[in-house]
């Protein structure tokens, strides 16, 4: 009796000296295991992040696209929720896309119109869902047959509006110039000139500004000779020569002109010096404004004779 009992707690002290033992080990596994734990996590969180940010992009991207289409950007973000998220009610696409009830109600309603989405009941509650993508095809398809029409509209509506436009044509158009900007004013000349069947046109010229206006354009009048422009030129003050296909007469002023005028087909140009004494010219178009112009002009140019 005294042998077994000594052997049970031998027994025993063997089994609690190997448990001890035993601890450090457990404790070495279960930092195991966690560590592992630990690394799955972190690399599924980094998986998971970098879905969620490939498919935010691509979102960002068909969102984009939809809004070429015709989509708003609310309308786009909703669509877009409800292919996601499958049917849905009003309040969690609401909640999905951060918008107000009342928003999201009317986008569902701009989609329901435009094919895209429809709904049924559930429970006394509707929920929305997609149909299939390929009902964007029938909204372009849809948007061509408007353009058509619209294309159609506008034969019969343009001669309306050329007509206006033709009736408004006495009112005068009057543009500004400052600077270097002044040398397109003598393009302009150029252009009008050229194309018209009157290539001349009428000048006075004052000596303080025939350096501003030719500055930045010194072969004006080589290029004028060679387009075959004639012009008549009264200047006023001293100065000024004949550079080919032009006629001069001067008129005798005891003071200085600050104002250059140019008379050419259907348009008049003014340039002068601002308090700064840098150019600045106004070109009016108008009939009516040149041809009063040109008759002041012609009948003082034959005073001069």
């Amino acid at each position: 009796m005294q042998f077994h009992e000594a052997t049970t707690v031998l027994l025993l002290c063997l089994a609690i000296a190997f448990l001890e033992l035993l601890r450090p080990l457990s404790a070495f596994f279960c930092y195991v295991k966690l560590k592992c734990q630990l690394s799955t996590d972190i690399v599924e969180k980094k998986l998971t992040n970098s879905k969620i940010d490939s498919i935010l992009k691509k979102a960002n991207m068909d969102i984009n696209f939809l809004k070429k289409l015709g989509f708003s950007d609310k309308n786009a973000r909703i669509y877009m929720a409800i292919l996601k998220l499958g049917p849905s009610s009003v309040r969690t696409l609401a909640e999905y896309v951060d918008l107000n009830r009342g928003t999201t109600y009317d986008a569902l309603k701009w989609l329901q119109e435009q094919g895209v989405v429809s709904y049924y009941r559930k429970d006394s509650k509707q929920h929305f869902v997609a149909e299939d993508p390929e009902h964007l095809h029938h909204m372009v398809t849809h948007q061509r047959q408007e353009l058509e029409q619209l294309d159609k509209r506008l034969d019969n509506i343009i001669p309306e509006l050329q007509a206006l436009h033709h009736s408004g044509g006495d009112r005068p158009v009057a543009k500004y110039f400052e600077k270097k900007d002044i040398v397109k004013i003598l393009e302009d000349l150029l252009e009008t000139c050229e194309q018209s069947e009157q290539q001349e046109y009428c000048i006075y010229s004052t000596e303080g500004m025939r350096e501003y206006l030719y500055k930045d354009f010194p072969t004006f009048s080589d290029v004028r000779v060679a387009k075959g422009i004639s012009v008549r030129v009264i200047a006023i003050g001293k100065g000024g020569e004949l550079r080919g296909l032009d006629e001069r007469r001067w008129l005798e002023s005891k003071s200085k002109t600050p104002t250059y005028i140019i008379i050419y087909p259907g348009k008049t140009a003014y340039v002068s010096l601002d308090a700064k004494e840098q150019p600045i010219g106004v070109v009016i178009e108008n009939p009516g404004i040149y041809e009063t112009q040109k008759l002041i002009f012609d009948q003082l140019w034959e005073s001069l004779d």
